[in-house]
């Protein structure tokens, strides 16, 4: 509103100045005799200066007001160009914009480039460095841990799964096969509970394999120990060490929440590169959750975030009660020349 009523007095002011100095020059300097016929001579019962001064207001009046809408659409087209500006495909989404500042906005775009190169640059290098002083004991320690509570405690609960199977079966009273059953699936949560564990302790790492060559063995070995479905659609991508390895990681901390949480019967796993992007999607068709709720702020999805914003990457985490949740991280793919450069 002051912008608009700036422009309005400066057009004013302007009109004003060029009706004067026209005015002297046809009829000299401001004289009495030679100009009061601005006052004397009325049209509309109104003395001419009166005139002028509302037909000059009425010009800036409407000139300001299609100033303030050209500027106010402008702004708004900046704003939206400068929201994309992250974003990978910007370059061809700026192609309406003028010279000066689609050049700025290339800049910008170059330099957030740049500086996700860097940091995709940075974690490879401190996953490198974090490799190479793993200490071995930590790791011996949680294959051990992972072996015994496979061998042990996943066995007995396996077993005691078996037996409650057998008891529900032969169990004639209704009210104890009831009961049974309720066991039974405590039971059967409990080893979902195990596997889940068992998946964060292995793997521990890829172990020199590619992405795609850790994602399908995880899925197999799953595949041998869970009650649902798991399809899956997995093709080789060159990415960075550290990308590889935090996506890997995603991947096992998605499955897990869907082994502990969501009991579904349907997983759908996508490891695919498209539009100059690599995509890794986990889709489930459980229980879900409210995105507004206290799951978003899980510690299982707070990880996910986090290990997607430190290698770059946008990320989407979408869940609808009843009808599952969705997992899907977009991290762009370096260009060829920009590799072989």
């Amino acid at each position: 509103m002051i912008a608009f009523l700036v422009r309005l007095t400066i057009l004013l002011l302007l009109f004003l100045s060029f009706a004067f100095n026209i005015l002297v020059f046809l009829y000299g300097a401001p004289r009495e005799d030679t100009w009061r016929f601005l006052i004397d001579n009325r049209e509309f019962d109104l003395p001419l200066a009166a005139i002028m001064v509302i037909v000059a207001a009425s010009f800036s009046f409407f000139i300001a007001i299609w100033m303030t809408i050209a500027v106010k659409l402008k702004e708004n087209q900046t704003t939206r160009l400068v929201k994309k500006v992250a974003q990978p495909d910007f370059p061809q989404k700026v192609k309406h914009a003028n010279s000066s500042l689609k050049k700025a906005l290339h800049d910008a775009n170059e330099l957030i480039e740049t500086q996700r190169s860097s940091l995709q640059r940075l974690a490879s290098e401190k996953v490198e460095t974090n490799d190479a002083i793993v200490q071995e004991r930590l790791l011996a320690e949680r294959q051990r841990l992972a072996r015994e509570l496979h061998d042990s405690v996943s066995q007995q609960l396996f077993a005691a799964s078996m037996l409650l199977s057998a008891l529900t079966e032969q169990e004639a009273n209704e009210h104890s096969q009831k009961q049974l059953a309720q066991v039974e699936k405590v039971v059967q949560q409990a080893q979902l509970e195990m596997r889940a564990l068992l998946l964060h302790l292995r793997p521990v790492a890829l172990r020199n394999k590619s992405l795609a060559e850790g994602l399908e063995d995880l899925i197999v070995e799953l595949q041998e120990k869970v009650y649902f479905n798991i399809d899956y659609q997995i093709e080789e991508i060159t990415l960075g060490k550290a990308e590889e390895d935090h996506l890997f990681r995603i991947a096992q901390e998605a499955l897990s929440n869907t082994l502990r949480h969501a009991k579904a019967n349907e997983v759908e796993l996508l490891f695919i590169a498209r539009d100059d992007l690599a995509i890794l999607r986990i889709q489930d068709n459980g229980l879900g959750f409210d995105n507004d709720g206290d799951k978003t702020s899980s510690y299982g999805l707070r990880n996910i975030a986090e290990r997607a914003v430190e290698i770059g990457c946008t990320y989407k985490i979408v869940s609808v009660p009843n009808k599952g949740t969705i997992v899907e991280v977009k991290v762009p793919l370096k260009k060829e020349e920009q590799t072989n450069d």
